[in-house]
Order: structure tokens, then sequence, then C-alpha cells
């Protein structure tokens, strides 16, 4: 039988964006000015939420926590994206890599399980008015929360746990901006059919269920608006406008980078889909909610107003 000449991996190298040195300063600085507004954009509607009491419905008490979680799982990828591209390249040992993974899938899973939770606040406030405030209590909020945390946590190990028990030969070149699935899939060698089948199969429990929960949440939605006169179905509906948004942009790019076959996957395709969900969408998300949401608005112009008086 014919030896093979493996070399076992110890570290990663992620090379994204080196091919384009000349393109390394303005996207550093492009790329750290966006992570600059994430940060203060989310700051911004956390604090925004816990000074006004208008905002102390379920809803914002939601949206506080993505906005939390939008925070977490930008601050995992960002900085070892500027990392890359101002040492045009960077080394991440076998373990540092694995934590990497593990906590971008456990702050991104929250993030999935708040927005069905989110769909959820909009479907009990539009479709059971009478019962809202008696159903989301808060000692229910902080019970979904918590779920949707501890949800989060076992996905996370469960997909790490597969993922870095995988065997990685050959290469250690990654052309991504972090260590994520697809780009490590392509560096395993041997036999990875059960690690594969167990990561998909938590990854159904976090992308296509927490979407069939939006979906339904939605279903009903719709069909309680019908029922009402059509002059104020707009307006009625208008209230959801903003997670819609948010859900559109983030499902559908995560629809793009993990639900696709391994024969559709593009490097050059999943960077620029990287960028989107870790840096484009959770700067957008506080603006999403912020310039679609009247009472947002309003609790800004009351702490604007307050700032100007002192």
């Amino acid at each position: 039988m014919a030896e093979m000449n493996l070399t076992l991996v110890t570290e990663f190298l992620l090379i994204a964006f080196t091919e384009y040195p000349e393109w390394a300063l303005p996207l550093f600085l492009l790329f750290l000015f966006m992570y600059l507004i994430t940060l203060l954009g989310n700051l911004e509607m956390i604090i925004l939420i816990r000074m006004d009491h208008q905002l102390h419905a379920p809803m914002y008490f939601l949206l506080s926590h993505l906005a939390f979680m939008d925070i977490c799982y930008s601050s995992i990828t960002v900085p070892q994206m500027l990392a890359v591209l101002l040492e045009h390249g960077a080394a991440l040992f076998y373990t540092r890599c694995a934590a990497q993974f593990f906590l971008f899938n456990f702050f991104g899973s929250i993030d999935c399980y708040l927005l069905a939770l989110m769909a959820y606040d909009r479907y009990l406030a539009m479709c059971q008015p009478l019962l809202y405030v008696t159903i989301l209590t808060q000692q229910a909020r902080l019970s979904l929360v918590a779920g949707a945390y501890v949800a989060g946590l076992i996905s996370a190990l469960v997909r790490t746990v597969s993922a870095f028990t995988l065997s990685f030969c050959g290469t250690n070149e990654i052309d991504f901006i972090f260590c994520d699935l697809p780009p490590l899939l392509k560096l395993t060698c041997g036999e990875s059919y059960t690690q594969e089948l167990l990561i998909i199969v938590f990854a159904i429990f976090v992308i296509p269920a927490s979407m069939v929960m939006i979906l339904v949440s939605y279903l009903f939605i719709i069909v309680a608006i019908m029922g009402i006169p059509a002059g104020s179905r707009a307006k009625t509906f208008s209230t959801c406008t903003s997670h819609l948004t948010a859900v559109s942009l983030f499902f559908g790019t995560l629809i793009f980078m993990y639900l696709r076959g391994n024969s559709d996957q593009s490097s050059e395709k999943n960077r620029v889909v990287s960028v989107l969900y870790t840096e484009v969408i959770p700067m957008l998300n506080p603006l999403i909610y912020s310039l679609r949401n009247r009472e947002v608005k309003e609790a800004l112009r009351k702490i604007l107003n307050r700032a100007k008086l002192s």
C-alpha cells in the first residue's frame, strides 16, 4: 500500500484580500470606519432603550439583545480581518481558530433566534393584542432570551467539536477573513461524514428553524391584516417593516453562505458575503430600527433635546 505523505495542520494562515496589496490600506480604513459605526450605533440603541421608559416594551427588550449580539459577533471577526489587511496575512493557532469559530457560531446563532422571537412578538402584538402584555411578561421575556442563549451555546459547541475533530492536512491557507466552516471544510482530509452530518443537522436547528418561525408568524400577521379595512392595512403592517428588512438582509446572506453545495462555493463571493453579514448588516441594523420606527425616533429626539438644554 502506498504511503501518503501528509502534514497535519497545527495553525491556519488567513490570506483574504492579500492578492490585492494596493487595496490593503483603503480596505483597512473603510472596514475600520464601518466597525466604529457599528459599535457606536448599536451602543446608542442599547443606551436609548435602557433610558427611555416608552421603549421598555418586549420588542425593544429583544432589540437591545440583538444590538448586543451584533457588537459581539462583529468584534469576533472584524479586528481579525483588519489584522489580515494590515499585516498582509495573519497566522492563527489551531486553538485560537477553534475559539473564534465557536464564538462566531454562538453569537450568530443567538442573532437568528432573536430575530425569530421578534417575529413572534410581532405576531402576538398584531394577532393577540389583548393577551400581548399578559403573555410576554418580564419573566417570559427573560425566559425566551435565556432559551435563545442556551440553544446558541449548544449549537455552537456541537458544531465546533464536530468541525475541529476533522483531520486537516496539506495546505493551511484559508482564503477568508476568519475561521469559518466553508473554508475549513476545504482543508479536510480523510473520513468526515459523521462530523459533517452533525454540523448540517445543527445548522438546520438554527437557520431553517428560525426562518420557519418567522414565516409562520408573518403568515398569521398577513391573515390578520387582510381582515381589517384596506385603508389601514399599510399603516398597520408598517410596524413590521423594520424587522422584515433586518430579517431579509441577515438571512439572505446566511442562506447564500451556508445553504449551498460545496461545488457552488467561490472564495471571491464568500468573502464579499462575509463582509456583508459581519460588517454591513450589524452597521445597518441600528439605522433600520431608528429611521423606520417612530417610537425610537421620538426617544432619540427627547434625549437630544435634554442634551441641548443641559
